[in-house]
């Protein structure tokens, strides 16, 4: 790498959308700031960054909801890096408060508000990766590239991505911004949200053509300013990754991220201690009291009292009643699981109250929920998402449906394929 240390390397985050497509989660709580496996989606994209020697985050945030979440969470960044023995510390800065129009005009504002004349390294809040950095911007500088965007071979649907049309030796001659039809498509390669920004952006991004893009509410990097740099003939490149990584952007892909890193992810970055040695299910904890919530559930899972299938993660000073299965699924720091449950591909976050016989299946039940569900009247739950503060009485059964937060849901309410906004 040319004369670039790590530790050079700035990285802005930009976080300015509403996240709607996995609301309800995200009507109070910015999308960065969701937990998933009992840590903020965030913290998997700092940490993987701040162990390879990265030490500055500059968060873009725009809105009262995405600034209140990040900053309340990891203010200056002292917190991360102690319970991360991260040394030296990582900093965390903000955007100013200056309203960004799309996440390339975020990038501009804090380049000139930080006066970065540095690389710059650009992550999305919503995105779980691994990533050799130091590859990375080897390729970046051997290319001689302005730009460089992470690419990932996807089957799936691309109509959701960028997707880049590369040349033999990987520079970019076409990017179709969410491509409606397959053949519109012109490879499987899409835009990942990761990007190395060459010094000489700043330049680019104090021009007069970006300040007309400005002016009309153009600044967003995949349907904007990337097709801009192409067609300006400016150097960009793709470098196509095969490690993991995650677009949470739904439900759906919320799960599907939570199962595979509970599969993967090494024991030491799960953060807990398993309670048997040939089975991936992990208890969080290091205090003595939740060291003793983890003995119980330990005794209670050898004597068959309640019964683990696949690979689970339970947090910290979590108690869980005789009799309750639990497969697939993450259930976060202080819940309460109550006699005769069932858990399956499913996330239960913090400070929840699951009652006596409830089912709850390949659903995720946000923090401080309460399922007032009973042997004679159990709650059923399937396909939904419950947001915060919920609180759900017996016999209920919501299928395929959304709640938003702090709803009360009576006893008896069948909600079938339903938004409750």
């Amino acid at each position: 790498m040319a004369n670039w240390d790590l530790s050079d390397i700035k990285v802005i985050i930009p976080i300015g959308g509403e996240a709607t497509r996995l609301r309800p989660l995200t009507i109070e709580t910015s999308k960065a700031a969701v937990r998933l496996l009992n840590r903020p989606l965030i913290e998997y994209t700092i940490l993987e960054l701040a162990k390879q020697g990265i030490k500055e985050f500059i968060f873009g945030v725009r809105g009262y909801v995405n600034y209140r979440s990040l900053f309340d969470l990891f203010k200056e960044g002292i917190g991360f890096s102690a319970r991360y023995k991260i040394k030296p510390r990582v900093h965390f800065k903000y955007q100013p408060r200056v309203d960004s129009i799309g996440n390339a005009d975020s990038v501009r504002i804090n380049v000139e508000y930080y006066d970065i004349n540095e690389p710059i390294i650009v992550v999305q809040g919503d995105n779980i990766f691994k990533l050799d950095v130091n590859k990375a911007l080897e390729f970046h500088e051997s290319k001689g590239a302005l730009m460089t965007i992470v690419l990932k071979e996807y089957e799936g649907d691309l109509s959701e991505f960028g997707v880049a049309d590369v040349t033999e030796s990987y520079a970019i001659k076409k990017f179709v911004e969410k491509p409606k039809r397959k053949e519109e498509a012109p490879s499987n390669l899409i835009n990942t949200g990761i990007y190395i920004l060459s010094p000489e952006i700043r330049k680019i991004l104090r021009s007069n053509d970006i300040m007309e893009m400005y002016k009309m509410g153009k600044m967003d990097f995949g349907k904007d300013f990337i097709p801009y740099l192409i067609n300006k003939g400016y150097p960009v490149y793709g470098y196509p990754m095969k490690e993991i990584w995650f677009d949470i952007g739904t439900p759906e892909r919320y799960l599907d991220a939570m199962i595979t890193l509970l599969r993967t992810l090494p024991d030491s970055e799960i953060g807990g201690k398993r309670i048997d040695p040939n089975r991936r299910i992990f208890v969080q904890g290091a205090s003595p009291d939740s060291r003793k919530r983890r003995r119980e559930i330990q005794r209670k899972f050898k004597q068959g009292l309640i019964k683990m299938e696949g690979d689970i993660l339970i947090g910290r000073h979590c108690q869980i009643g005789n009799d309750t299965y639990i497969e697939e699924s993450n259930i976060d720091n202080f819940t309460i699981l109550g006699k005769g449950v069932k858990i399956i591909r499913s996330a239960i976050m913090d400070r929840g109250y699951i009652g006596d016989y409830a089912y709850i299946e390949n659903s995720i039940i946000a923090r401080h929920v309460e399922i007032r569900s009973s042997l004679d009247r159990p709650v059923r739950i399937i396909n939904s998402v419950i947001a915060d503060d919920v609180v759900i009485g017996e016999g209920s059964e919501i299928i395929n449906s959304r709640i938003y937060p702090h709803k009360i849901i009576n006893s008896g309410s069948k909600i079938h394929d339903t938004i409750l906004t």
